[in-house]
């Protein structure tokens, strides 16, 4: 795609996660790797009414090169890109189940998901916890770069998902499926359940590699 394609692209798919509530308010962003630096939401705008020509263009290292001030959490789609060489969009929200799950207490920080379905498996992989850090805190951005290298979805403690895909489809795709499967561990949760078997779990990785 040209860039002004994926400008267009960006403001699409950001009013398809807002009309089905996963996106709010002004909360959550979205970016996409161009051949010299990445389009990113600009702060304090709501993904139900991006306007294309005004999202920000960043240089490779995250500097405005042109349009409206990046989001302020701009430092974690940095993280992905800079540790993740195949990433080519990166999409954070605040959806409600996801956050939700991120507020437990007693999460597997290496992947916080039971194997639940074969989707999740395919799509989030192993689950990464981050640490709390207030928003726009730039430890947060450390934080990310020490598991982005292993997992392309990282959840924010107390805060949302991150995701970074190969494509912005791809990236979107990833983090609904995230954000379905944490609504699966909220309504399972005090229920007897029926995991994948980690045999199961390892013919998936092996018929599906990430």
């Amino acid at each position: 795609m040209t860039e002004n394609q994926l400008r267009e692209h960006i403001a699409l798919l950001g009013k398809s996660l807002y009309d089905r509530g996963l996106a709010h308010g002004s909360a959550g962003n979205i970016s996409v790797k161009l051949a010299d630096g990445w389009l990113m939401t600009p702060t304090n705008s709501c993904m139900g009414r991006l306007d294309p020509a005004r999202i920000s263009k960043l240089d490779l290292y995250g500097s405005l090169v042109s349009g409206d001030k990046p989001s302020k959490e701009t430092f974690l789609h940095l993280a992905m890109y800079q540790e993740r060489a195949s990433c080519g969009a990166v999409v954070h929200l605040h959806s409600i189940h996801s956050v939700a799950v991120s507020c437990m207490d007693g999460l597997d920080a290496e992947n916080v998901f039971p194997p639940i379905t074969a989707y999740a498996i395919m799509q989030v992989g192993r689950l990464a916890l981050v640490p709390y850090y207030p928003p726009g805190d730039g430890a947060l951005a450390d934080a990310v770069r020490k598991v982005a290298g292993a997992h392309h979805a990282v959840l924010l403690a107390n805060h949302g998902p991150v995701v970074a895909g190969s494509s912005l489809a791809a990236a979107v795709s990833a983090i609904e499926e995230l954000e379905q499967t944490a609504k699966l561990v909220l309504l399972l949760k005090d229920q007897p359940t029926r995991y994948l078997s980690p045999a199961q779990v390892a013919e998936l990785n092996r018929r599906f590699p990430g």
